[in-house]
């Protein structure tokens, strides 16, 4: 069970792990063991995830969804195949978490009466300073 927050769990029997052989320095190692760890998982099929925790993670990881809804998370960053299971359900608990609470909606304000002054006064003092190093015309 990958255990998100106390509102999320996801069974690990949704996820699909295969695994390959890593890229990268490692001698002998690298040729004969598939320890880099590729997790899939369908998230539009599954139930797991709230309605709203789903479309928001839908939106935001659109770009890494494969043509069948499937998200793809690897890691070949240890030797040991374990740590690199262990290190895919870590990326999708982060990427699950980042969209998990809703955001705070944002509230328009508008500029105070005192800031919008500020701002048209520095623009006087400043068209002033550009006037005076004007070339002056003797011939008005």
């Amino acid at each position: 069970m990958l255990i998100v927050n106390s509102r999320i769990q996801i069974p690990l029997s949704e996820l699909d792990f295969s695994f390959a052989r890593s890229g990268g320095p490692g001698g002998q190692n690298v040729n004969k063991v598939n320890s880099k760890a590729v997790l899939r998982w369908a998230v539009v099929v599954t139930d797991s995830l709230p309605y709203d925790v789903k479309a928001r993670f839908l939106e935001k990881f659109a770009n890494r969804l494969t043509a069948e809804n499937e998200i793809i998370v690897t890691s070949q960053k240890f030797r040991d195949q374990n740590r690199n299971v262990e290190d895919c359900l870590e990326k999708l608990r982060a990427m699950i978490e980042s969209v998990a609470e809703r955001p705070t909606p944002r509230r328009p304000t508008k500029p105070s009466y005192s800031s919008t002054q500020k701002r048209v006064d520095k623009k006087v003092a400043l068209s002033q300073k550009k006037k005076a190093r004007r070339q002056v015309n003797f011939d008005d």
